[in-house]
């Protein structure tokens, strides 16, 4: 009996040291990244999702780009501006996710960056003379229909001859939207990119989420 009793208290020893020695592994050697922290732009660069481009120079449009990360969606209406914006939509703007993993990981757009910009109109639900609609929630600006998708693309291989590696796609601005698009020439889009956007031609400035994600 006693004889039992001691092989018994042996067995439970032997198992206890085995589950605090798994542990140990378990902590020293995690089986993940812990979501990249500590990563450089060069180790990131390999997961990220590249663009599809086609033996023209042209873009497809990408799959899913609402299901992206979503960033912000600014607004200069037309109203408020003379009539005469050059840009009167909301521009609503996703970043791919992987992409926007390595920028909260680096602080840095990795090479195969994907922006996409899906542009709506202003609701007009008045005749306000600054163009503001009268709805439940108050006087405000509300989106009103789909009126454009852009895209744009950081590939310094491909762009070695755009400002920062950063080309500029347009599929059109009417719904349904183009399968492909060409990029668009430097002055159209670089150029205001390059003289007033914040971080690496990206206008972060207008972009929480993105300022957030960056490490400090």
């Amino acid at each position: 009996m006693r004889d039992a009793l001691i092989k018994k208290s042996h067995g439970i020893l032997l198992l206890f040291a085995s589950s605090l020695a798994m542990a140990a592994c378990s902590q020293e050697s995690p089986t993940s990244d812990e979501g990249g922290v500590g990563m450089t732009a060069e180790d990131k660069s390999s997961e990220i999702v590249h663009a599809s481009f086609n033996e023209d120079g042209s873009v497809n449009q990408p799959d899913g780009w609402r299901e992206w990360v979503f960033v912000g969606a600014p607004l200069t209406p037309n109203a408020l501006n003379g009539g005469e914006a050059p840009f009167p939509e909301f521009h609503n703007v996703y970043i791919e996710p992987s992409a926007y993993a390595a920028y909260s990981a680096t602080g840095e757009f990795p090479e195969g960056t994907q922006i996409a910009k899906e542009l709506t109109t202003v609701r007009e639900n008045n005749n306000a003379e600054n163009g503001s609609s009268q709805e439940v929630s108050g006087v405000g600006y509300f989106q009103g229909e789909f009126s454009g998708l852009e895209l744009t693309v950081k590939d310094n291989q491909r762009f070695k001859d755009e400002p920062g590696g950063w080309a500029y796609f347009s599929f059109g601005h009417s719904t349904p939207y183009g399968k492909t698009a060409t990029a668009m020439p430097t002055d159209s889009c670089n150029a205001c990119h390059a003289a007033s956007a914040d971080d690496d031609f990206v206008f972060t400035q207008f972009y929480p989420v993105l300022r957030n994600a960056k490490p400090k």
